[in-house]
């Protein structure tokens, strides 16, 4: 890593700065004014990501969501609808799952499950409840919600783009609870020595990876 490069991802920040804040309050007034069924099609948005495009798991999302197999979801009625993404048997078995883990006396039941002055502990509570989200998902799901600004997404966009600026020395084969928090944390003081919010920072590096600011 040498100084102009970090003075070119610098430049790129100051370009993308006003994008990218837009978007994350778009994240913030999700917490603040969305319903229980849109903060459970994000949830769906971040169980369909893992090694698919995230354009192709969103577009998965809305045809759940406008044919109304979110509401009552039956797995082979949602495995149908996931074209483009991969391992879709799988993932149509975790939404379903997750729909069940989140309805309390046949209400959709999202937010009580979450705690807005603790998403590191309610991010553990994810990892842990919810079946195929690992600490990336439950970050980006947290991130979605305009709840975890501070939590790092480590997908492979971020993961190669720590690697080019010499914060982590590669990408590793798997990402554990430890090496997870630990990237986190690196990424985290990166941030903080060039002046960039971590939020900023992580979808400035997804950027970087794959053309857009998008989720």
């Amino acid at each position: 890593m040498t100084t102009d490069e970090i003075e070119q991802l610098k430049k790129l920040h100051r370009e993308l700065e006003d994008v990218i804040e837009a978007r994350l309050r778009e994240f913030d007034q999700l917490w603040l004014n969305a319903d229980e069924e849109r903060l459970f099609e994000e949830l769906v948005f971040c169980l369909l990501t893992p090694q698919s495009r995230a354009r192709s798991c969103w577009a998965a999302v809305e045809r759940l969501s406008s044919g109304g197999e979110l509401r009552c979801p039956a797995r082979e009625r949602v495995h149908m609808e996931l074209r483009g993404v991969r391992f879709s048997r799988r993932k149509a078995e975790y939404i379903c799952m997750a729909r069940e883990l989140f309805t309390v006396e046949g209400r959709l039941s999202v937010r009580a499950q979450m705690d807005p002055q603790n998403p590191s502990q309610t991010r553990e509570w994810l990892v842990g409840n919810v079946k195929g989200m690992g600490y990336k998902e439950a970050s980006h799901f947290l991130r979605n919600i305009g709840l975890g600004r501070d939590l790092a997404i480590l997908d492979r966009h971020i993961l190669k783009n720590l690697v080019r600026f010499g914060v982590i020395p590669g990408i590793p084969r798997s990402l554990g609870r430890g090496r997870y928090l630990k990237i986190e944390v690196a990424m985290s003081d990166f941030a903080r020595r060039i002046n960039i919010p971590m939020s900023h920072l992580d979808m400035l590096l997804w950027y970087m990876g794959a053309g857009e600011v998008f989720k």
